[in-house]
């Protein structure tokens, strides 16, 4: 495909844009290109965002009156809108319910017109094409409302991306499962058996409908709280994905204190997703695994440390993988997948964790790990006081060039340190009085003159006879340190309030000079000490992880 960058006689637009210039589901337009043969070809982009020219996209869609007329997508969505409101999963559930049995009742809520057009548009394409443009529809509206209600494409996509080929005869579950988006996005085949719970009756209703359209595919969703009343007590499973309801607080353990699938430890109050993950693990066979979505703060809360190292020990967790920001759908909080296997035996547990760290990544960029991504990390590496476990701590860590980082900070330490002394000002005694006892000036005296403005941080010269440099070093002097100091001991820099000596412009600048120098003395006096204590540490750690050596 042609890397064509987009130009102003030349701009390129993505199928989503293609879809909102023509008022249809991005499905839609995908659809379009597999059926007609004259649809513009990709001008730029990749295989899995392409870009189309957008005057060939406009010519191609006034031949075909896409986007003149109201399209049969956008009047079925709007009828079930104006019917069902707030309620339009329903709407969505009854379409899919009429579909799936053509010759059963219809809903009573149904209006004539959306089944006339779903109708339609299902003999035109196919039931399974119309329902899965709803349920995009959907949760295109949810995304743009800032809700984590579904699990975004993104999302979906880094899921399927992780969990590689099934079996053809393959048991999935998800304990969450939503209106259905990860449970019928995994796998194919029509021996691979589909299990689902989700507590709201009516995103249940429709996952179960959206697996009965597409026929070819074995489904059975049942409503209710998976962790209080789990419907599929004996499931196991070949695969488990998730992506848990983390908003809500109360996930019930005050009622399920004693139950047995805390193998790995019973999660606090403020640790909801660790209780998801191990009902999660709860459904898996022997060489079963959970892929599941999590906030990237559970792999370093101090809350859930135990159940962390609990599974690290015991050889359960094989992979955590930190996807890029703006995957999830209404923030852009990086996310990540945790990746759990249940040994066969004893002797199949994982003895390392293998941490990739995605967040350097555009979020519909490659999935596919690079080399300085990824790391495999010792089980005796990660249970330490904290168990954090994310990945970039690790994979930053694991592709340091110890030698070389040593070596760039010993040469600027030396650098530092021999300019500091040349730094130093040369200073001879002074038998004279001080240089504020003699006549002075206030600085509310040199402002109101128009001598000296405020800038920041500091007051500046604006005179050809009063340096900046002088006036500034004597601000900081301890008399007027002192005048800046109140009763109760609390220190404020009143630069109106302090004084300066009265000098010519060359004492001046000589004086100046040596606060200047000073001033840089200070800060590469903090820089040295900084680069110190960076070298101590670069050292104690490259000598005790076998980095670096003495040399001979």
């Amino acid at each position: 495909m042609p890397e064509t960058p987009a130009s102003p006689t030349n701009p390129l637009v993505t199928g989503s844009e293609i879809a909102r210039l023509a008022r249809v589901t991005r499905a839609a337009v995908s659809n379009w290109r597999r059926r007609y043969d004259d649809f513009p070809a990709p001008a730029g982009g990749g295989a899995n965002s392409p870009l189309f020219d957008l005057a060939e996209v406009q010519a191609w869609l006034n031949k075909q009156r896409k986007g003149q007329d109201l399209s049969d997508e956008v009047q079925l969505w709007q009828v079930l809108r104006g019917v069902y409101g707030d309620e339009i999963l329903g709407g969505l559930a009854d379409v899919a319910q009429i579909l799936a049995a053509p010759e059963g009742r219809k809903p009573s809520a149904l209006p004539e017109q959306a089944v006339d057009v779903a109708r339609r548009l299902a003999e035109e394409r196919s039931a399974t094409e119309v329902v899965s443009d709803l349920a995009e529809r959907f949760t295109d509206s949810v995304r743009r409302a800032g809700s984590d209600q579904v699990t975004s494409a993104r999302l979906v996509r880094a899921v399927r991306h992780f969990v590689g080929d099934l079996a053809s005869d393959a048991v999935l579950f998800d304990p969450a499962c939503g209106i259905g988006t990860l449970l019928l996005a995994i796998g194919s085949g029509p021996k691979v058996r589909r299990y689902g719970q989700e507590s709201d009756s009516r995103s249940a209703r429709f996952a179960q409908l959206r697996g009965d359209v597409a026929a070819e595919t074995h489904i059975d969703v049942k409503q209710g709280d998976s962790l209080r009343s789990d419907h599929w007590p004996d499931l196991k499973a070949d695969l488990v994905v998730c992506d848990p309801p983390v908003s809500d607080a109360d996930w019930g353990r005050e009622d399920l204190l004693l139950d047995p699938r805390w193998e790995l430890g019973t999660p606090s109050r403020a640790e909801g997703e660790l209780a998801w993950l191990q009902h999660a693990y709860a459904h898996t066979g022997p060489g079963g695994r959970v892929i599941m979505i999590m906030p990237a703060s559970v792999a370093y809360r101090k809350a859930g440390r135990r159940i962390r190292a609990e599974l690290v020990r015991r050889g359960i967790l094989t992979q955590i993988t930190a996807l890029p920001p703006g995957t999830a759908v209404a923030h852009a909080l990086p996310v990540h997948l945790w990746h759990l296997r249940r040994p066969r035996t004893p002797d199949d547990a994982a003895t390392t964790v293998r941490m990739v760290d995605l967040t350097s990544n555009a979020p519909d960029g490659p999935l596919e790990a690079i080399p300085e991504q990824v790391t495999d990390v010792a089980q005796i590496d990660l249970l330490d006081d904290l168990v954090d476990l994310t990945p970039g701590r690790y994979v930053e860590e694991s592709h340091r060039d110890y030698g070389a980082e040593y070596e760039s900070l010993r040469q600027e330490l030396a650098e530092q340190v021999h300019r500091l002394a040349e730094l130093l000002p040369s200073l001879a005694s002074s038998e004279s009085a001080g240089a504020l006892d003699g006549p002075s000036v206030s600085v509310a005296d040199l402002i109101r003159a128009g001598l000296v403005e405020f800038a920041d941080p500091e007051p500046v010269s604006t005179s050809d006879q009063l340096d900046t440099d002088f006036l500034q070093g004597f601000l900081h002097s301890t008399a007027n340190s002192r005048r800046s100091t109140s009763s109760s001991g609390t220190f404020r820099l009143d630069s109106k309030g302090a004084r300066i000596p009265q000098m010519d412009i060359d004492a001046q600048r000589r004086y100046g000079s040596a606060f200047r120098a000073l001033r840089e003395f200070e800060e590469r006096s903090r820089r040295v000490a900084e680069l110190s204590r960076q070298i101590a540490a670069l050292a104690q750690d490259g000598l005790s992880n076998g980095a670096l050596r003495p040399q001979d």
